[in-house]
């Protein structure tokens, strides 16, 4: 393998990262979300799901994004019984997005975002010192 691969593979990296990223971009946005009446559901958390994949160019294994399913975790309840949307107890459904376990999730994929960083800019320069050398 040489340095040109490891980028590439930090690459792949990257890109599930950033896809994770705007998943709990988009959680954290939602999370004040409520059914707006009876039968409507308010919004439900997405969790990114990563598969490894055989890069045959490459002839290594690289991470990306398998899927993007809906968290089956319940939904929470909030009394408001002045709500148009409060059921006949006086609770209204909210979203099941916890903006604590997203702010946790943001920072794991920040930080693995930023290691993969590195390591192309380790592989760079590593590339750019050969050439001095060879020069």
């Amino acid at each position: 393998m040489d340095l040109q691969d490891s980028m590439m593979i930090s690459a792949a990296g990257l890109r599930a990262q950033s896809i994770r990223m705007r998943v709990i971009a988009e959680n954290i946005a939602n999370q004040d979300s409520i059914s707006s009446g009876t039968g409507d559901m308010p919004y439900r958390r997405k969790i990114v799901n990563f598969k490894t994949m055989m890069d045959r160019a490459l002839g290594v294994e690289t991470i990306q994004v398998d899927k993007v399913t809906f968290d089956r975790s319940d939904f929470g309840q909030r009394y408001d019984p002045g709500h148009p949307a409060a059921d006949a107890s006086g609770y209204i459904t909210t979203s099941n997005v916890n903006g604590m376990i997203e702010a946790m999730d943001m920072r794991q994929a920040q930080r693995t975002y930023e290691a993969n960083l590195n390591a192309i800019e380790t592989s760079k320069n590593m590339l750019l010192r050969t050439i001095e050398i060879l020069k």
